[in-house]
């Protein structure tokens, strides 16, 4: 009897803990996979060096917790990201009609009709950019005030310009028409740009046609975020 008096409670505290493993598990597992789900992913379609800065910004917090633009000059892509790596959108975007990383000094404050072809650049680098407004009066996202750099909303242009075309085209090239500003389709500014970059604005990041991402942020974000 006493033999059995000691086996029954260790059979009944077991089956409590194991009851206890079972009800807790599906809890566990479930937070394991709320957390792996908010995890940020860059775009798998985009190219390597988009990725690459990506997962730069967010391992250094390069971004300062603001929202960030990735542009890929190469492919002609836009993405854009909250503060925490999440992607808010994708698209093409049309850019300076100029191959090159380098800004001309005093193209900004040249007209446009001064400026010239192969100072027509989308200058490549790290910039912290802020919502404003054109000469027209149009609300646009600027890149950089004093180089005349921003991103907005594909303008018409002139009928040889095609720019509505040129954003449909699958070819990067063809994408290559503007003075240097960024054209994108109207949804994407919309619902991606205009929402999140108001107050203080956010991080854009322009990758270069022909220098290596090195020359252009260095060999890492994390010496610009100490």
């Amino acid at each position: 009897m006493s033999n059995n008096n000691r086996v029954c409670p260790a059979w009944f505290f077991n089956g409590l803990f194991i009851f206890a493993l079972l009800a807790i598990f599906p809890r566990y597992a479930h937070a394991v996979e709320q957390n792996m789900a908010t995890v940020p992913l860059s775009p798998p379609q985009a190219s390597g060096e988009v990725q690459q800065i990506f997962q730069d910004i967010l391992s250094c917090g390069d971004n300062k917790n603001m929202p960030f633009i990735i542009l890929d000059k190469k492919q002609a892509k836009i993405y854009s990201f909250q503060k925490d790596g999440q992607l808010l959108g994708e698209a093409p975007a049309l850019l300076g009609i100029a191959i090159g990383d380098y800004y001309y000094p005093g193209t900004g404050q040249k007209q446009m009709s001064e400026i010239k072809v192969e100072e027509r650049t989308t200058p490549a680098g790290r910039f912290h950019a802020l919502l404003g407004y054109n000469s027209h009066g149009e609300e646009v996202l600027w890149v950089d005030f004093d180089m005349a750099i921003a991103i907005h909303i594909v303008v018409k242009g002139t009928v040889k310009d095609r720019r509505l075309e040129r954003l449909q085209s699958p070819n990067p090239k063809d994408h290559r028409i503007s003075f240097g500003c960024v054209n994108v389709p109207a949804p994407f500014y919309n619902n991606t740009i205009s929402p999140y970059f108001i107050g203080k604005g956010g991080m854009v990041y322009v990758l270069p046609d022909t220098k290596k991402l090195s020359e252009v942020f260095g060999d890492s974000l994390c010496k610009n975020s100490r």
